[in-house]
């Protein structure tokens, strides 16, 4: 009797490489990942040299870990993410997201009229934003702020009258915080506040991790004619451990372009100005 032997299909050379390559690939991110856990920081430049392959592979690996939120992207390299009672450095900060803050820092100077008064939040976002104001501001204008390195950016700005609002210093943050400060700050009125968030969940409203942070920022929503967001897209829809104010109360966001359809016609039905830089 004879027996035909069924063959097992034939895996072409083409497909065979394909597999390897992305396996290759896998493993090359799984030990992204463990590297970045024991150092808590990576940059495109080790990684390259470690896996012996281009800057270019490296920025995709990094892309695609970011896009399931396994690390978050930062200037030249990626660092943890981070709970939402926890919070980056400034030093930290700085390399994050740098060229969309930077943008939104000029479309939110373009808002402010001479004479005016500003407050100014805490945060790398909100420095950007002081920049652009000293290099294209050539007016009288007033400016309130609880942060150092804001007031260290206008400290010698012609035609800016600098308030700094004192209190307790949160040294991760190089901003004044507590009843001190909130009771000076609830002395004072603006025309405008520029309000930096580690989250805007369109429920709760903006937050961030530190709670005399927010209480101090809800004195400064309330003392500010008009609330404007200034953050990078990757915040919206996320949740920080401390509520600032209601939603209801900003007036407009201005983010970059990666924020999506459904949350700008969220923020829009809410009655919320929208800005895309």
């Amino acid at each position: 009797m004879h027996l035909s032997s069924r063959r097992s299909p034939r895996v072409s050379p083409g497909t065979m490489a394909s597999i390897r390559l992305r396996l290759l690939c896998e493993e090359r991110r799984r030990e992204t990942l463990r590297v970045l856990e024991e150092q808590k920081r990576v940059t495109v430049e080790d990684l390259a040299e470690r896996f012996q392959v281009s800057a270019v592979t490296v920025r995709s690996d990094l892309e695609h870990l970011a896009s399931e939120g396994l690390l978050v992207r930062s200037h030249g390299g990626a660092i943890l993410p981070l709970g939402p009672q926890t919070e980056y450095p400034l030093q930290v900060k700085r390399t994050l997201h740098r060229a969309e803050k930077i943008r939104i820092g000029r479309a939110a100077a373009q808002l402010i009229q001479p004479l005016q008064t500003v407050i100014l939040d805490s945060g790398t976002t909100t420095a950007e934003l002081a920049r652009a104001i000293k290099q294209t501001n050539f007016e009288p204008l007033t400016v309130i702020t609880h942060a150092l390195n804001i007031a260290q950016e206008l400290a010698d700005a012609p035609n800016i009258s600098l308030i700094m609002i004192g209190g307790v210093l949160r040294q991760v943050a190089g901003s004044f915080v507590g009843p001190q400060a909130e009771r000076m700050m609830s002395e004072l009125h603006a025309d405008h506040f520029f309000l930096a968030v580690d989250g805007l969940n369109l429920e709760d409203g903006p937050s961030t991790p530190d709670v005399l942070e927010a209480q101090l920022n809800a004195v400064m929503m309330r003392m500010a004619k008009q609330v404007t967001v200034i953050t990078d897209a990757t915040k919206l829809g996320r949740r920080s451990l401390s509520i600032i104010g209601d939603i209801r109360s900003v007036h407009r966001v201005i983010t970059d372009d990666r924020i999506t359809d459904e949350v700008v016609g969220h923020l829009r039905t809410l009655g919320i100005e929208v800005l895309i830089v």
